[in-house]
């Protein structure tokens, strides 16, 4: 690998940390891009190509990943959730939770039984698609 290739992919990882961190604050691709020193244009071009996924949906499925944890493991209501998480609004976060899991996250949270596993093979096990 070139070095130009690996300090491209240490500015990337250097944002999605960024992302994995703050997921629940409102991050957008010029703030992303200002993390990893280099144009939102190329910014977000880059992020694709490194990791697969928008920078847009990475932090979605980023804060659905952290819903299903609390949907799973506590009480709070959805609607408490889906602000703790990020989300703007209820209805996003529905539908945003649903085209991720596949399921609604009222049923998600039915259907979800807490496994007395360690939480690194929970987290693979239940870890939504990209």
């Amino acid at each position: 690998m070139s070095r130009a290739a690996e300090e491209s992919n240490r500015r990337m990882l250097r944002a999605r940390d960024a992302m994995d961190r703050a997921y629940a604050q409102p991050l957008d691709v010029p703030d992303l891009a200002r993390i990893a020193h280099v144009s939102p244009a190329h910014f977000s071009r880059t992020f694709r190509a490194t990791f697969g996924e928008t920078p847009h949906r990475y932090l979605q499925r980023r804060r659905v990943e952290r819903a299903m944890f609390l949907l799973r493991e506590t009480d709070r209501s959805v609607t408490d959730i889906c602000f703790d998480v990020g989300f703007g609004s209820p209805g996003t976060f529905s539908r945003t939770f649903r085209d991720i899991v596949g399921r609604s996250p009222r049923e998600y949270r039915k259907q979800a039984v807490a496994v007395d596993v360690p939480t690194c093979f929970t987290m693979a096990w239940l870890r939504p698609g990209a």
